[in-house]
């Protein structure tokens, strides 16, 4: 939903118009560097835990709700006006990976060059400012879905509908997968990503309104989090994550 509408009801102008930042930011070919990630797909490719689109199916359910639901949820906050910094810190404390804290925070570079061009903003400036190595991924997509107009719902599903759609994305270049057959896994898992998105938003609004960002969805993934590192050591990569 725009902001700056009473009682948060839009034109259908507004709407449109955010609606189409809303498309703009899920495209793949928005240049915030998610192109060279593979979110943990290469890792488990080589692992044997993706060898086909029933597999690739599994992957990416365990990923939205446990790294998609943390990421849904964070910018969800950052959108609804929470404290960045603070929310910044709590994705640190759900990140226990290094390497997937240096991804993290390299997306979040990448992504607020890309927002600032697009949706230049004051709060956007004094985030890059506060973080010059990169503030973590979700809190900076946030923070541009709120410059864009957008609300926490909308970044919610932003980042399930990522958590999903970087591995399937990947495994297409990986395994030589059928494109139909990784979007297949997309529409089948969109009820799902949908759930997720809702529930991130929910846990989202309500640390806002409490200023309490221990109220924020903490789940984990300790298989990716040791694949990420296993990945980041291997000398030949055809994804940095």
């Amino acid at each position: 939903m725009a902001r700056g509408t009473p009682d948060g009801a839009a034109s259908a102008d507004a709407v449109a118009d955010a609606r189409t930042a809303l498309l703009l930011l899920a495209d793949g070919r928005f240049p915030a560097g998610g192109h060279a990630h593979s979110g943990g797909a290469e890792a488990a490719v080589v692992d044997g835990r993706i060898r086909d689109a029933a597999t690739l199916a599994d992957f990416c359910r365990g990923r939205l709700h446990t790294q998609g639901l943390v990421a849904a949820a964070l910018a969800a906050a950052a959108t609804a006006g929470g404290d960045l910094l603070a929310l910044d810190e709590a994705c640190d404390a759900r990140t226990p990976s290094a390497a997937l804290r240096e991804v993290s925070r390299r997306l979040g570079r990448q992504l607020m060059r890309a927002a600032r061009t697009a949706w230049p903003d004051p709060a956007l400036d004094r985030l890059a400012a506060a973080r010059p190595r990169g503030a973590h991924q979700p809190v900076v997509l946030g923070a541009t879905a709120r410059a864009a107009g957008l609300g926490p719902a909308d970044a919610a599903h932003a980042a399930a509908y990522d958590s999903a759609g970087s591995p399937a994305t990947a495994v297409v270049r990986l395994l030589g997968l059928d494109p139909f057959d990784a979007a297949a896994v997309l529409a089948r898992l969109a009820p799902e990503i949908d759930q997720v998105a809702r529930e991130a938003a929910r846990h989202a609004v309500r640390a806002v309104a409490e200023g309490e960002t221990a109220l924020l969805p903490a789940a984990s993934a300790p298989i990716l989090d040791i694949a990420a590192q296993a990945h980041a050591a291997r000398p030949v990569r055809l994804f940095a994550s």
